[in-house]
């Protein structure tokens, strides 16, 4: 049996008009440091997203948040952000913003394995 590993988390979300302070989630980052493990999974629901924002601009949207997925991945064509350790990206990206898309306060836990850990908190904080 292996030992379980600490977490942290946010769930990314969609906020179309900040001013409304309204918002749909659309994803999660975990970092577990004793894994190695930075993830993001992304999941839109365009029409939920229509019913807050029949305005909004989905492509625009849709190329910022493809981005996330890539600075977890320290993908090399994904700018300097990417580059950075797994620790600095993860601060990077769960810092507070006033924009359009925002991510939660940061959450802690313990999983068996960061990819269980991920795939329950898409499924719960996502998907339902």
């Amino acid at each position: 049996m292996r030992a379980l590993q600490s977490f942290e988390f946010a769930t990314i979300r969609v906020v179309p008009r900040v001013e409304r302070g309204e918002f749909i989630n659309v994803g999660v980052i975990v970092f577990c440091l004793g894994r190695k493990t930075l993830e993001c999974r992304l999941h839109v629901d365009a029409e939920r997203l229509q019913a807050l924002w029949p305005g909004m601009e989905f492509e625009e949207v849709g190329r910022h948040l493809a981005a996330i997925p890539d600075i977890c991945a320290g993908a090399e064509d994904a700018g300097p952000i990417a580059q950075m350790s797994q620790r600095e990206r993860f601060h990077w990206l769960v810092a507070p913003r006033s924009t359009v898309i925002q991510v939660s306060p940061v959450h802690s836990g313990l999983c068996d394995t960061p990819e269980a850990a991920i795939t329950d908190l898409f499924e719960r904080l996502v998907l339902r």
